[in-house]
């Protein structure tokens, strides 16, 4: 259990029978948001769902929109932008860019089905400042799975692979 108070958000129905985002279980880091428009999807299909409600953030937060694990597990539904950036000046209503990744299966949506989960965060704002050269660090400039600890990423240590150590597409696309 934590000492902080809860942060106060202003919240707003968009759809005046859209039940508020909520905490599915006690320390839960989202709270769902639900969909205030039925929408089927077909294999590969995307839309932009509304969720009935926009919040008005403090400075210094944003919110961030992430998919739900049991639809990504069970139904192949993920979110295109995931995670969406909530800004803490943005009043309009929140809305949620869904795809149907399953490759055989349409996915149906109804009114108030949970479709996504809010997590609202504090952020810094920085300052850029430009130098020549970044001071070195252990993983330079190391990335797309660099580290391995995937079969994958490991087997392509045999592959051809492009500057920064990944396969090149143009050998993935070969091999199939």
């Amino acid at each position: 259990m934590t000492d902080r108070a809860p942060l106060d958000v202003l919240i707003r129905r968009v759809d005046p029978d859209v039940p508020l985002p909520a905490y599915a279980m006690p320390g839960d880091a989202g709270a769902d948001l639900r969909t205030t428009e039925p929408c089927e999807l077909a294999p590969g299909e995307r839309a932009v769902l509304p969720t009935g409600v926009s919040i008005a953030l403090p400075e210094g937060y944003a919110a961030f929109v992430h998919p739900r694990s049991g639809l990504a597990a069970r139904c192949g539904v993920a979110m295109v932008n995931a995670p969406g950036t909530i800004d803490a000046g943005y009043r309009g209503e929140i809305k949620v860019i869904v795809v149907n990744l399953d490759p055989r299966d349409s996915v149906r949506f109804e009114r108030f089905d949970r479709i996504a989960q809010l997590v609202v965060q504090q952020v810094e704002t920085v300052r850029f400042q430009e130098v020549a050269e970044l001071p070195g660090s252990a993983r330079a400039e190391g990335g797309f799975g660099s580290t391995g600890g995937h079969a994958a990423v490991d087997a392509s240590a045999g592959q051809q692979t492009g500057g920064n150590r990944y396969a090149s597409v143009v050998s993935d696309r070969e091999g199939q």
